[in-house]
C-alpha cells in the first residue's frame, strides 16, 4: 500500500467517535459497490478501503478527494468529526400523575411556544401514539432547581367539584429528578421544525397532523394527552398553543365558554369547535347486556376504572353517582386511575375492568357496550396573542381542511360539524 494512501493510524476515538467510518461503509454500500470496485475506482487498493471501513487509518487528503466523488459525498459528510449536540436552555413541563417525571437522559419534546422553550418528557403514555414517535431532544444532566412555573398541584377548576384525594402539596422530587417547571438544559436531538402543541385528551387530535404536514412550510404537532382542566392550566401558563376542553358550563346548558372565560378572561381568547361526541359508561363485553345503569356495577359488585381529577369524564361519573345516591364504598374501583379514553377503553377490552365513563368513539372502537350519559362538545381553545403565530395560523388551517372533516366524519361517533367554527371570543 502507498503511502498517499494513508496517514498514521488516529488516536483512540471516543464513544461514538466512529461515525466516519461508519459513513464509508455505508456510503459504499449505498452504491451498491464491492470493496474492489470502489477500490479501482478511485485509484487505491482493496486493503486500503478495508484499512478505511475498520477504521485502522485515515485516508490521506488527495484519497480522501477520490472517494468523496466516487461515492458522490463531501469529504466533510464522508471523514468529518461528529459534532457535538448542542445544549439548550428549557423549562420542564409537568407530565400527568401517572407518567415519569425527568430524569437526566429522559427523552422530551422540545418545543417553543410564544418564543419560549418547553421540554415535554416523553414517558409512559406520552411516550407514543401506540408506537414510539421520535423526541427532539434528551435531559442532559445537572439540571436547575428554579422555582416551578406550572405547579404540580392543581386547583379546582371553576364549577369542578373539589376532590377529598387532591391536596395543595407539591410532590417531592427525587434526588435525580427534575421538578416541573425548573429550567433544564437539553441535547438536541436532530432539528426541530415549527410545531403546534395541542393539550387535550380527545383521541382524534392526533388527525391534526395529516393537513399541518401539507402547510407551507409544513408544521409538526405535538399532542400533549390530559385532562381539560389540565389543559386549560397549560395555555394560560403560556406552555401551549391550544388547550382541548370540554367542561359542561355550571348551568348545564353550554360547554367551555364560561371555564374558557374564568381561566383566560384577562387575556382574551377564541374558542373553536373540534367535534362533538356522546360520553358515556363503557362496558366490557361480558357486561354487555347485563349493566344498564351506574348502580347496577355497584349491585353486581363489578369493578370501575377512572379518570383523573379534573377530567370530565369523571365529572359524568360523579354525577352519575350522585344522581343514583351511590356511596364510593360501594364502587369497587372509583380510586383506580387512568389518564385517557383509549386507556379506558383497551383497560376494559383486556379485562382489567368491567366499566368506565369514556367516550363513544373509544369505546366503539374497541367493540365496548357503551350507555350514553352525556353529549360532549370538544373545542379548541387559543389565546389571542398566539392567534397570529404561524403555529396558529397553520391549526387554524388544518382545521378548516377538508382533510380533516373527512377524518373525523369516517370515524363512528365523531360530529364534526363545528370543526373550525369560532363559537365565542373574547
Amino acid at each position: 500500500m502507498s503511502s498517499e494512501e494513508h496517514r498514521q493510524p488516529p488516536p483512540p476515538s471516543p464513544p461514538g467517535g466512529a461515525a466516519p467510518v461508519r459513513r464509508v461503509r455505508l456510503a459504499r454500500l449505498a452504491r451498491q459497490l464491492s470493496q474492489d470496485q470502489l477500490a479501482e475506482a478511485a485509484g487505491i487498493t482493496r486493503q486500503a478501503v478495508a484499512g478505511f471501513e475498520a477504521g485502522r487509518f485515515d485516508p490521506s487528503l488527495k484519497v480522501a478527494l477520490r472517494l468523496a466523488r466516487v461515492l458522490g459525498v463531501s469529504v466533510e459528510e464522508l471523514f468529518g468529526a461528529d459534532s457535538q449536540p448542542a445544549q439548550v436552555p428549557a423549562r420542564l413541563v409537568e407530565p400527568a400523575p401517572t407518567e415519569p417525571r425527568g430524569r437526566p437522559g429522559a427523552r422530551v419534546q422540545l418545543v417553543e411556544v410564544a418564543g419560549r422553550r418547553w421540554a415535554f418528557p416523553l414517558g409512559g403514555d406520552t411516550t407514543m401514539s401506540w408506537g414510539f414517535g421520535s423526541a427532539t431532544g434528551r435531559l442532559a444532566h445537572g439540571t436547575s432547581r428554579a422555582p416551578s412555573a406550572v405547579p404540580a398541584a392543581r386547583a379546582a377548576m371553576p364549577g369542578e367539584a373539589p376532590s377529598g384525594s387532591e391536596m395543595a402539596v407539591e410532590r417531592p422530587s427525587p434526588p435525580d429528578e427534575a421538578p416541573s417547571g425548573s429550567e433544564v438544559a437539553v441535547t438536541v436531538l436532530g432539528r426541530p421544525r415549527p410545531t403546534v402543541v395541542v393539550a387535550g385528551c380527545d383521541p382524534a387530535l392526533p388527525l391534526l397532523a395529516g393537513p399541518l404536514a401539507h402547510h407551507e412550510p409544513p408544521v409538526d404537532l405535538l399532542w400533549w394527552p390530559c385532562s381539560s382542566g389540565r389543559a386549560l392550566e397549560l395555555v394560560r401558563a403560556g406552555t401551549v398553543h391550544a388547550a382541548g376542553a370540554h367542561l359542561r358550563d355550571p348551568a348545564g346548558s353550554s360547554y367551555n365558554t364560561h371555564q374558557t372565560r374564568s381561566v383566560l378572561g384577562g387575556t382574551g381568547a377564541a374558542v373553536i369547535g373540534f367535534a362533538s361526541w356522546a360520553e358515556g359508561l363503557a362496558l366490557a363485553p361480558a357486561q354487555t347486556g347485563v349493566v344498564h345503569t351506574l348502580a347496577d356495577v355497584a349491585r353486581l359488585g363489578l369493578r370501575l376504572v377512572n379518570r383523573e381529577p379534573g377530567a370530565e369524564a369523571r365529572a359524568v361519573l360523579e354525577r352519575e353517582r350522585r344522581r343514583h345516591g351511590l356511596a364510593l364504598r360501594r364502587l369497587a374501583g372509583w380510586e383506580v386511575v387512568l389518564g385517557g379514553h383509549f386507556q379506558i377503553a383497551a383497560a376494559l377490552s383486556g379485562g382489567l375492568a368491567d366499566a368506565g365513563v369514556t367516550c363513544e368513539p373509544a369505546a366503539r372502537a374497541y367493540g365496548l357496550g357503551f350507555l350514553p350519559l352525556a353529549d360532549e362538545q370538544f373545542d379548541l381553545v387559543v389565546p389571542r396573542a398566539l392567534l397570529g403565530t404561524l403555529e396558529v395560523r397553520a391549526l387554524l388551517g388544518a382545521l378548516g381542511s377538508d382533510e380533516l372533516h373527512g377524518q373525523l366524519s369516517a370515524i363512528d361517533g365523531y360530529d364534526p360539524a363545528a370543526c373550525g367554527t369560532v363559537l365565542d371570543s373574547f
